[in-house]
């Protein structure tokens, strides 16, 4: 099993950065993808942004292409998501999620470990 931390959430102004960190440990050793999600109060949990841990290949949100980019550092086990150009509509509990599977599924359902969530709070 692998086990996720997330870190990096705060509270930034509308047009500010911000870099999640997703930090793995246990079996890491096998290919995964690793997906960052996110959840509004009261909205579904929805896709941002995943990558797969071999290939580098990356996927994203039509809602956050442009602005956000997932990225994997495997000697560290961590993926990190840098979010630009924050909007008010990103603010969110964000959750990084993994499965060993190299396929970037879009559903949260198919990923089978979760992180504990960070939350992210952008300002007008």
């Amino acid at each position: 099993q692998v086990q996720l931390v997330e870190s990096g959430g705060g509270l930034v102004q509308a047009g500010g950065s911000l870099r999640l960190s997703c930090a793995a440990s246990g079996r890491t050793s096998s290919d995964y993808t690793v997906g960052w999600f996110r959840q509004a109060p009261g909205k579904e949990r929805e896709f941002v942004a995943g990558i797969m841990k071999i290939t580098g290949r990356t996927s994203y949100a039509d809602s956050v292409k442009g602005r956000f980019t997932i990225s994997r550092d495997n000697a560290k086990n961590t993926v990190y998501l840098q979010m630009n150009s924050l909007k008010l509509e990103d603010t969110a509990v964000y959750y990084c999620a993994a499965r060993y599977i190299a396929y970037v599924d879009y559903d949260p359902n198919k990923y089978g470990y979760w992180g504990q969530g960070t939350q992210v709070t952008v300002s007008p």
